[in-house]
């Protein structure tokens, strides 16, 4: 049993004669009998009814027709199939990504990566940094949005690309802070940021802020701002998500150091101001196995370096 004797079916099923299928198959009528009563004996049941003057279809062959002619079908598109696989065109991608890349990065990055590869389908997993390296490993996510660094231990295992480089805000309950409860109220609704203030003006604060666990550089750089105000923050409570901490805050139960993209998250009660102090930036970038990048994975890294950039006059923390 092969394509050939599938093809050989379906045009002496359609034609209702040997004849007139032989002519249209550019063969002659012997090897094309031969070639059914071989698919019928590889099968095991009669596909046709002949008769000297017709040619017609049994029970299974009338059942039969359909699933071949999908079979076919199937068949014809595997070159463009495989064509599209090699180019990356066709497949998919599992990406994970952060919960701060959902407000900034992300969406232009699916967005221009859908654009250009409208057939490759994405499955995306929300998760801190620790865990999409555990994924990426694992074998369960091809690629990750992530807050680095790279842990040393798979440095050698794992690439990495930067992304977006953004300054840290000072998120605080509306009404607190220097421009007085009406401001405040009026920034929380805008969801824009206010005007700068002094991050040692809200020293006394609890501070709302991940496990040291979850991200540790991301959770040095935090304490790192206050360090260089010779100050010492006063941990009020802690959250996973980025979503839960901004939550807090506008429950007052103090204030959170979030990435600039977190001002589009506008949530009631919750006012966002940038910092007088220099700007210390949070990076996040792309990671990924270093031999295994599959040509959707390179055209998604193709797009990440596109939309790569940094806010101006900001600079990186080390």
């Amino acid at each position: 049993m092969d394509l050939r004797q599938f093809r050989y079916f379906v045009a002496v099923a359609e034609e209702r004669h040997f004849g007139r299928a032989a002519q249209r198959l550019s063969m002659t009528q012997p090897p094309l009998s031969q070639q059914i009563r071989a698919l019928e004996a590889s099968l095991g049941a009669p596909l046709f009814v002949r008769t000297n003057r017709s040619v017609e279809l049994t029970a299974v062959g009338r059942q039969l027709l359909p699933e071949v002619r999908r079979i076919l079908a199937d068949a014809d598109a595997l070159p463009a199939l495989a064509q599209g696989l090699a180019h990356g065109e066709v497949g998919t991608l599992s990406l994970g990504f952060v919960s701060t890349a959902d407000y900034g990065i992300l969406p232009p990055l699916l967005r221009q990566f859908g654009e250009r590869y409208p057939r490759v389908r994405l499955q995306l997993l929300e998760a801190t940094s620790d865990v999409q390296v555990e994924a990426l490993m694992d074998g369960r996510i091809d690629a990750g949005l992530f807050i680095p660094p790279v842990p040393a231990r798979y440095a050698n295992e794992l690439s990495y690309l930067p992304i977006v480089r953004e300054p840290l805000m000072l998120a605080l309950p509306a009404g607190r802070g220097d421009a007085g409860a009406e401001g405040h109220a009026a920034d929380a609704r805008s969801g824009q940021p206010g005007e700068a203030v002094s991050l040692a003006d809200f020293a006394d604060e609890p501070l709302v802020i991940f496990p040291r666990r979850v991200a540790p550089a991301f959770y040095d750089i935090i304490m790192g701002c206050y360090a260089a105000l010779g100050l010492t923050p006063r941990v009020g409570q802690e959250a996973i998500q980025m979503q839960t901490i901004v939550s807090l805050v506008s429950a007052g139960m103090g204030v959170a150091l979030v990435p600039q993209s977190l001002c589009h998250l506008r949530r009631t009660g919750v006012t966002y101001r940038a910092l007088r102090e220099t700007s210390t930036l949070i990076e996040t970038g792309l990671l990924w196995r270093t031999a295994e990048v599959t040509p959707v994975l390179e055209g998604f890294l193709e797009t990440a370096r596109g939309v790569a950039h940094t806010p101006p006059g900001a600079t990186l923390s080390t």
